[in-house]
């Protein structure tokens, strides 16, 4: 961090702390900075000549603001010349560094997307949370989501992204990708995977079972037959909604069967209630799945940490006693 200013000394007299501020200091605390800065050096650019690079770690904080104020690369960089507590967080003096620039904000994403380092580092922050205990992987909870997309063609291609698709959910029409989750019973996401919202949920389960399950939850969309009986084979409890057939409705025993399975359930909903309604991840903001799906590994690996920040807080705090 930068040698502290007479500006800067002012603002840290200032009585209230803002909601923002509080934030973004207890996920300083929380984040594993120094294991995910390691997943990004080998691919970090190495000036020789010229004029040097912005530090590699305030690139990534800066990053991870993004995807908490869902800010476009422009924005952000107006955001850091706007707020004290932004360019607090950043490690940025006004008097002496440089506000990177949207250039370099999106050539840093670039760099993050092209070497898919956002799932490394999600696959980083689920290793940390189970060693300390807190990501339990004893039953899996399935979900899905569906991020809206554009739907209009009023842009140069004079068309709408070929890899989002249109789905019909209850009486509603969808446009967008759809973002898969396997999550613990506790509700913190292990498993992650994409695609256009038109695929069925079901097509994607396997991918989001890590194979140590001993319980498997879900909603109706994911209800088979034939996985139950593999489910009961390989010693996993099937508690996943039963879903009424034509001419074969459920009987009021079953309906209440499910009103319990989706008490467990629910869980799994709070990383979208994060991505979606905290941080604005109810709509895409590039074209394509890849770029989408990164970003969705960003968001999910830092919800993990944000829903489990109080007791990273305290562990942290036992730790220096």
């Amino acid at each position: 961090m930068t040698q502290m200013t007479f500006g800067s000394g002012d603002w840290t007299l200032k009585a209230k702390v803002t909601r923002r501020a509080a934030f973004l200091g207890e996920m300083e605390k929380v984040i594993p900075w120094q294991q995910l800065l390691a997943l990004i050096e080998p691919h970090w650019p190495k000036a020789a000549t010229g004029r040097p690079p912005h530090p590699m770690a305030r690139m990534l904080r800066i990053y991870f603001m993004q995807q908490w104020f869902n800010l476009s690369d422009p924005a952000m960089e107006d955001a850091l010349y706007d707020s004290e507590a932004i360019r607090g967080f950043a490690g940025i003096d006004l008097t002496t560094d440089l506000v990177p620039d949207e250039s370099t904000i999106l050539r840093f994403r670039r760099l993050l997307e092209a070497h898919r380092l956002t799932a490394a580092m999600f696959g980083t922050v689920r290793e940390l949370l189970t060693q300390k205990g807190l990501l339990l992987k004893a039953g899996t909870i399935v979900d899905a989501t569906i991020i809206a997309a554009p739907s209009s063609t009023q842009n140069a291609a004079g068309e709408r992204d070929p890899e989002m698709h249109q789905t019909k959910k209850g009486r509603d029409w969808h446009f967008g990708m759809k973002v898969h989750i396997g999550a613990s019973k506790q509700g913190l996401t292990h498993s992650l995977v994409t695609g256009p919202a038109n695929e069925a949920d079901i097509t994607r389960l396997d991918e989001l079972m890590h194979g140590k399950e001993s319980e498997l939850y879900g909603d109706q969309a994911y209800w088979s037959e034939d996985h139950r009986r593999h489910c009961q084979a390989a010693g996993i409890r099937y508690r996943v909604n039963r879903r009424a057939r034509p001419f074969h409705p459920l009987t009021a025993h079953q309906r209440e069967i499910n009103r319990k399975r989706s008490a467990h359930r629910a869980r799994g909903e709070h990383a979208f209630h994060v991505v979606k309604r905290l941080w604005g991840f109810a709509k895409v903001r590039y074209r394509g799945l890849a770029k989408n799906t990164a970003r969705a590994f960003a968001l999910f690996a830092l919800a993990n940490l944000y829903m489990v920040r109080k007791r990273l807080l305290i562990q942290g705090a036992r730790c220096l006693q």
